[in-house]
């Protein structure tokens, strides 16, 4: 079998309502009756962008306004290895219908009511739990009470994703703040990663751990934990991240920060450079501000990691 990848676009077509359509494959077709995203084969030295418009076109009769570049998943079937180029498509013109006599349903992640799914696809459903927006505390900075209040404003607002990351903070009282932030965030439905402290959060019942790059080379197994998150600075700590199964990364400096004041930023097209491809979704860090996200999407980002701008207003 020719274990060359074959080329493949793939669109997670979304509503404002959080829910996203899938197609079955119809009879005739290898996997007829499987669940997948809509999308399909490129041509050869056809651009990306160009083949998923296509496609959509001529599967679903819709055309493509907007579409960002998202995560890189290669999978061998019996039958062919398949590299899925994942676009999330945000805005498009006319009512998708199968052009194709395939089934089409929109779906939530809460109520996935439709299987099979196909083995290529399923894994990115992990991935769309993910939110836009990854807010990492400084309670150091503004005072344990005031972050804690501001982190109540954000949850209430929509914050659903939320990293305790305060390396100066005494162990006892990082202790007690991490218990609080996890409190709070437990009625929303937020999630809390503890950063670099495996056992603090299993002990927490966090939901997860944010680890350092440095960490990466040092550990054997991933944690014991429902989340894992990596910070990566180059390539070869994204390429490490992704061989070790972290479920997203956050990759920066971007832009200039004070947090890392020495560090040389990487901008906006370096990083593009770097998540092209990437088979995990991927938090741009450093300096990002919320009118940052759509330059973040259109990099092939999944969206922004924050310090200081995710608590400013809460």
């Amino acid at each position: 079998m020719n274990t060359t990848p074959v080329e493949v676009v793939a669109a997670v077509i979304e509503r404002r309502d959080g829910s996203f359509l899938l197609a079955q494959r119809p009879a005739g077709k290898v996997y007829a009756g499987y669940w997948e995203f809509p999308g399909g084969k490129v041509d050869q030295g056809e651009p990306l962008a160009a083949a998923l418009a296509r496609e959509l076109h001529e599967e679903l009769g819709i055309d493509v306004d907007i579409a960002h570049p998202w995560i890189v998943r290669t999978y061998a079937y019996p039958h062919a290895t398949v590299r899925l180029n994942f676009f999330r498509v945000r805005a498009w013109h006319g009512d998708p219908h199968g052009r194709e006599d395939q089934r089409l349903a929109w779906q939530h992640l809460s109520t996935l009511e439709v299987a099979p799914l196909l083995p290529a696809n399923a894994p990115v459903l992990r991935a769309l739990e993910l939110p836009f927006e990854y807010a990492i505390t400084h309670a150091g900075e503004i005072g344990v009470t005031e972050q804690l209040t501001r982190l109540d404003a954000r949850l209430a607002q929509g914050l659903r994703l939320i990293q305790v990351r305060e390396k100066d903070m005494p162990r006892s009282e990082l202790e007690r703040f991490a218990a609080a932030v996890i409190a709070s965030a437990r009625p929303h439905g937020a999630r809390v990663l503890i950063n670099s402290d495996i056992e603090l959060a299993v002990r927490l019942g966090a939901d997860g751990v944010h680890l350092a790059a440095g960490q990466l080379p040092q550990l054997e197994e991933r944690p014991a934990l429902d989340w894992c998150a990596a910070s990566c600075h180059n390539a070869e700590e994204l390429a490490r991240a992704v061989q070790f199964g972290v479920d997203f990364a956050v990759l920066g400096p971007v832009q200039p920060t004070p947090s890392h004041p020495g560090s040389i930023p990487l901008g906006w097209e370096r990083l593009a450079a770097l998540v092209r491809g990437a088979s995990l979704p991927v938090f741009a860090l450093g300096g990002m501000v919320p009118d940052d996200l759509q330059i973040a999407w259109r990099c092939g980002a999944q969206g922004i990691a924050m310090v200081r701008a995710s608590w400013q207003g809460g």
